[in-house]
């Protein structure tokens, strides 16, 4: 079965529980926090609560758009009797393919599935242990990379001080509303950073939202 736990960051709602805490330091520290906060009322992060269906959704969505990757998703949620790592296991190639999956990211989900199934990996563990430590266990499957484990770490285990460098939304948010619209790199993004200790996570999704007002969940 795949593995199904309410993060320990987690309200009943499924926001963060130190989300009011984290605002209220970003907007005291960060000139463009108490601007952008106010401006989103009462939205919040929000997670979903399966590690194997949310680590599955990230591989499919990777390089195609927001909208074909939900339809793939849907198609492809169709075909197993319920979606955990067994199941998954037991489906057909020729099934996947038409539903959407490329070749190789059909060998990414089987992967995933397969380092669930063997238990490879020890989600019951993950919320004791340290963010990089997760990154690098999840990284060891096929087609997850750092910005995949990072956006897992935000979405579902809501830690809460995480810096996807690596995000382009990030990087264009920061652009545009500490630089004028000039290019950052990624020593500019640290120093942003700075003011958001010990909050990364949460100051990067109002950066999202500056861009798009509507919450991305995974």
């Amino acid at each position: 079965m795949a593995a199904t736990a309410h993060p320990r960051h987690a309200s009943d709602d499924g926001s963060p529980i130190y989300w009011a805490d984290a605002c209220k330091h970003l907007a005291r520290k960060d000139r463009v926090m108490k601007r952008l906060i106010p401006q989103h009322g009462d939205a919040a992060l929000q997670t979903r609560g399966d590690a194997f269906v949310t680590l599955a959704r990230s591989v499919i969505g990777q390089q195609i758009s927001v909208k074909a990757a939900q339809r793939v998703w849907d198609r492809f949620a169709a075909l197993p009797a319920e979606m955990n790592p067994t199941e998954v296991l037991r489906l057909r190639v020729d099934d996947m393919r038409a539903a959407g999956l490329s070749a190789r990211k059909v060998e990414y989900i089987v992967d995933l599935a397969l380092h669930f199934d063997a238990g490879k990996l020890r989600p019951g563990q993950w919320q004791d242990m340290a963010d990089e430590a997760i990154i690098t266990e999840l990284t060891a499957i096929r087609g997850i990379g750092r910005w995949t484990a990072e956006m897992f770490l935000i979405f579902h285990l809501m830690r809460p001080n995480v810096l996807p460098l690596d995000d382009v939304g990030l990087l264009k948010g920061i652009s545009l509303n500490y630089f004028s619209g000039e290019s950052v790199s990624r020593s500019d993004v640290r120093e942003v950073a700075q003011a958001w200790q010990p909050w990364c996570s949460v100051a990067t999704w109002y950066i999202w939202r500056s861009l798009d007002p509507l919450p991305v969940s995974y």
